[in-house]
């Protein structure tokens, strides 16, 4: 499977228990860590770990062991590591406090210099 496919993958599953805006992000030309971001919010603590879980579940199933799994038991920010991609579900007082989509939709730091002048 690669990396597009399991984009796909986690999208759907995310899809299937009803998350709120999900968004992907292609971080191949900012990152080696991973190919694709995907960040998603659920609607309660329950929610956002029921969504990783049901994520986790259907990349094994798929062949793709997660490596990691950070926040499951706190449940407002569960962060999913399946090396070609990674997974945040968060509450979203969570999600927009950190606001993730932003933070990777910055430029290499070349254009961070050319806009701080």
């Amino acid at each position: 499977m690669n990396s597009e496919q399991l984009c796909t993958l986690v999208v759907d599953a995310l899809d299937d228990i009803k998350a709120k805006d999900v968004t992907t992000l292609d971080v191949r030309d900012m990152t080696t860590v991973t190919d694709y971001m995907i960040v998603a919010s659920g609607t309660s603590n329950r929610h956002v770990q029921a969504l990783v879980e049901n994520v986790a579940e259907k990349a094994a199933k798929a062949g793709h062991k997660p490596i990691g799994v950070e926040g499951e038991e706190g449940g407002e920010w569960v962060l999913l590591d399946l090396q070609d991609a990674l997974v945040h579900v968060m509450l979203p007082k969570v999600r927009e406090f950190y606001n993730l989509e932003k933070l990777w939709s910055l430029g290499p730091a070349a254009d961070l210099a050319a806009t701080d002048a």
